[in-house]
């Protein structure tokens, strides 16, 4: 059973259940967009299009194509100049929510980290290792 919710881009009530998060107009309305979308990148000089050439000869909005191909559905595979925007950065990726070069930095900061606790627990267990008999 769905729920009640406002259509992002209309604002008119719609059944909300999980599959589209947009009403039923408006679901038609980016399915036609899409098909204009796929049409323009299907001809060969278009396939290396970058979002803003995409844009600017269908005008379709940028967040429509971040959105599809988030979801999948404009593969980069295909469309090398196609992505979404980074979580942290904005920089353009293509998977996941973060881009290579942040992932990275999250990594190496997590190694520092775990290094950094590694080390402050061989300084915790040498200073309980050693105790004097005062005896």
């Amino acid at each position: 059973m769905g729920e009640l919710k406002n259509c992002p881009s209309c604002g008119e009530f719609f059944n909300y259940t999980g599959i589209r998060d947009v009403c039923n107009n408006c679901a038609m309305n980016e399915e036609k967009l899409y098909e204009t979308v796929y049409r323009f990148l299907r001809k060969r000089e278009n396939r290396a299009a970058t979002v803003e050439r995409i844009v600017e000869a269908t005008g379709v909005e940028e967040s429509l194509l971040h959105k599809w191909v988030r979801k999948g559905r404009l593969q980069p595979a295909l469309f090398p100049n196609l992505g979404y925007p980074c979580d942290n950065c904005g920089k353009l990726t293509t998977q996941g929510k973060l881009c290579v070069d942040c992932t990275a930095d999250l990594k190496k900061g997590l190694r520092q980290f775990d290094a950094a606790q590694e080390f402050r627990d061989k300084v915790n267990n040498k200073e309980s290792t050693y105790h004097k008999d005062l005896n």
